[in-house]
């Protein structure tokens, strides 16, 4: 039996860990259920699915990804500057996530990061944007979908 390597369209069970340069976990499977991907999808970071192809069940592997392979650049053009009037009874802190709706109804989330009486300054970003991302892989499962 040959031993199935993760390409496109594979469904792929393993464990995973991401953290930042610094060594802060951000996620981690390690410590609960391993996860299971569709490779192609959409729903993994392209930057990530790229290492993953080619590894196959009982892989471990530790790689790094800039952040263009990432959530991209942080983009100075994604912080806006609003009215205090859109936050109205909202109680506002530094960090607090806030959740817009675009035209076509897209959610987009934001953090505060700075207002006053009369402003409020959002970063858009996403909190991984600019950010050199580590991922720890163990490889459990490969199969075609």
């Amino acid at each position: 039996m040959s031993e199935q390597r993760i390409g496109q369209g594979m469904q792929v069970t393993m464990h995973f860990s991401l953290s930042l340069e610094n060594g802060e976990l951000v996620d981690s499977t390690f410590d609960k259920q391993p996860a299971t991907f569709k490779i192609g999808d959409g729903n993994l970071l392209p930057g990530f699915e790229q290492q993953l192809f080619g590894l196959r069940a009982s892989d471990k592997r530790s790689f790094q990804i800039a952040p263009e392979q990432g959530f991209g650049q942080h983009n100075p053009q994604n912080v806006q500057v609003m009215p205090r009037s859109q936050f109205e009874g909202m109680e506002l802190s530094e960090g607090l996530l806030v959740i817009f709706n675009d035209a076509a109804k897209t959610e987009l989330p934001g953090i505060v990061k700075s207002f006053d009486e009369r402003q409020v300054t959002v970063d858009f970003n996403h909190p991984l944007a600019g950010k050199a991302l580590t991922f720890e892989v163990e490889v459990f499962e490969v199969q075609p979908v």
